[in-house]
């Protein structure tokens, strides 16, 4: 297979330089030609290929070393250890301005920045319309950059990319920062990128834009590698694991605060569900639900579910006052709702169960549990669910 990006045990060490004393050590080293043994151990034994026509997502929680990865692959910084061996034209875009002088106008960045991914003054002209068309920022183009919005300026750092045409796109996040139309645009113009056949190298927070681009998924967790394959299992078991540590988080803080005076969910259940390992269902399938909420005056709290996208958008929610129920009755302070969604009409996909607390008179949200669970089946459609249809002549 055609290897653009390999990385054999890269390690980054960042040298500690909080007392003088450190700061001579870190010093000292440099000027030997040392590399530093002790301090902040950012990457530990990275081992990645990335072979051509693939698209692999990074994830994981703040600081566990996406960044930094991304910045080593790139020659923004150089490994502890290790070695990285690219073998492709790359574009970059790893922080938000990277490569734009502020002082310059957007045409004159375009410009600088176009010749720096090896673009001709030919070649640029030809596609300078082009260009301008994608960002779409108006008259702005001859204003200096430092009066740009990071929106602006990452609609003119994208816009070069996509006349460049690179091997490799790496992207860390910045496209976020974008509205929504635009973001849109950028996601067509990677699925057209990948379909004929360019590597993309996403990071993002976002697991419905990485389940959506990406072929493989890299889950990095304090630094390591905590799982590596197919996209689907390996976003799925990023979301168990957050699920885990938020239901960890919230039986820290019961015990840390007491029974409490709020209505809190004591029990959110799918009653199908076996073992800890995220439940899956198939289209068409039915979903019986349990909340059981405790109530410290002892009135009937109102309850909510809802189904929102692994990405967080929301899909469909009811709300038990609403539809005149009243929860049943187990012991005193505790109350249970059943529902029971017949016939899921989910596309298949990764979503969220989410069961929400709220005081008797429906006005205040005092808690919130949520239940990882996958879709499965195969169909063509698209969007979030399946709706009765037919052609007519």
């Amino acid at each position: 297979m055609d290897s653009l990006v390999r990385m054999e045990g890269v390690s980054k060490i960042y040298p500690r330089v909080h007392k003088p004393r450190e700061r001579l050590q870190a010093f000292g080293s440099l000027l030997l030609g040392r590399k530093p043994a002790h301090g902040a151990k950012v990457l530990s034994d990275i081992h990645l290929d990335v072979v051509r026509g693939q698209s692999l997502g990074i994830i994981g929680e703040n600081g566990a070393g996406k960044s930094t990865l991304l910045k080593v692959l790139t020659g923004v910084i150089q490994p502890t250890h290790g070695r990285v061996m690219v073998h492709a034209n790359i574009a970059a875009m790893l922080e938000l301005g990277a490569g734009f002088q502020p002082d310059f106008s957007g045409m004159e960045n375009v410009r600088m920045k176009a010749s720096l991914m090896g673009l001709s003054n030919k070649e640029l002209d030809a596609r300078l319309d082009e260009i301008l068309d994608f960002a779409d920022i108006g008259e702005y183009i001859h204003e200096p950059v430092k009066h740009y919005s990071s929106g602006m300026v990452v609609r003119l750092g994208f816009a070069v990319i996509t006349a460049c045409r690179p091997d490799l796109l790496i992207t860390d996040e910045v496209l976020a920062v974008g509205d929504e139309s635009f973001q849109k645009k950028c996601i067509r113009w990677i699925e057209q990128f990948l379909k004929n056949g360019g590597t993309l190298l996403l990071v993002s927070h976002s697991m419905y834009v990485v389940q959506k681009l990406c072929q493989k998924a890299l889950w990095i967790h304090d630094g390591k590698v905590a799982e590596f394959g197919d996209v689907f299992p390996v976003t799925q078991a990023y979301l168990a694991w957050h699920e885990k540590r938020q239901a960890k988080e919230k039986e820290q803080r019961v015990r840390a605060t007491g029974e409490g005076s709020y209505y809190r969910i004591e029990q959110f259940q799918l009653l199908e569900q076996q073992g800890d390992e995220t439940p899956s269902f198939a289209m068409g399938d039915s979903l019986d639900i349990e909340l059981q909420i405790y109530s410290p005056d002892d009135r009937p709290p109102v309850g909510v579910v809802g189904i929102v996208r692994a990405d967080g958008t929301p899909v469909y929610g009811v709300v038990s006052d609403n539809e005149n129920i009243q929860p049943v009755k187990l012991a005193d302070n505790q109350y249970r709702f059943r529902l029971r969604f017949t016939d899921i009409r989910l596309l298949p996909g990764s979503y969220n169960l989410s069961g929400h607390s709220m005081d008797p008179e429906g006005v205040r949200v005092f808690d919130m549990q949520q239940i990882a669970f996958t879709i499965t089946g195969s169909t063509q459609e698209v969007g979030f669910i399946k709706l009765p249809h037919q052609w007519l002549d």
